[in-house]
């Protein structure tokens, strides 16, 4: 197994409740839910034809892609809907909630860096991945939750 690291991503307020959001980290894009009660993550492509999973309706623990109506599990990643296609799944990834910001553990690429580069601690504290900006659902986001143009985001 991998090691893990740690990624501080955007202001858990970014995230409406009941909505998805995508957060594009180094390679990855990952979906974030806010289910009001909690937080979860998964890939952001559907294992169906790869629709935005962010885009789809959060319904109890589960999303349903707007593509063609998978049903995916958000706690699981596994695909609820349609039945015929249960040996399909998304890969999950444990989150957080941080002083109001969201922190989201992903793994270290087998290169020995990490989608963003760990720390020696293996957690950098930095707000933004890679970049220099976090891709936040289609918003850029940049330091203190604001939009590329300035605006405080949505």
């Amino acid at each position: 197994m991998s090691d893990q690291v740690w990624i501080r991503v955007t202001a858990a307020d970014n995230i409406p409740e009941r909505e998805g959001r995508a957060v594009r980290i180094g390679a990855r894009e990952i979906a974030i839910f806010n289910l009001g009660d909690r937080f979860l993550a998964t890939d952001n492509r559907c294992p169906h034809h790869g629709g935005p999973l962010c885009d789809g309706i959060v319904t109890g623990r589960s999303v349903v892609c707007p593509l063609h109506a998978w049903k995916v599990s958000l706690e699981s990643g596994s695909v609820e809907r349609p039945v015929t296609a249960k040996d399909h799944c998304v890969a999950t990834y444990s989150i957080r909630v941080e002083d109001g910001v969201i922190v989201i553990q992903v793994p270290v690429t087998a290169a020995g860096s990490a989608d963003p580069p760990p720390s020696p601690e293996g957690y950098d504290g930095r707000v933004v991945p890679a970049s220099a900006e976090a891709s936040v659902g289609r918003r850029s986001l940049g330091e203190g939750g604001r939009s590329a143009n300035g605006e405080a985001a949505a």
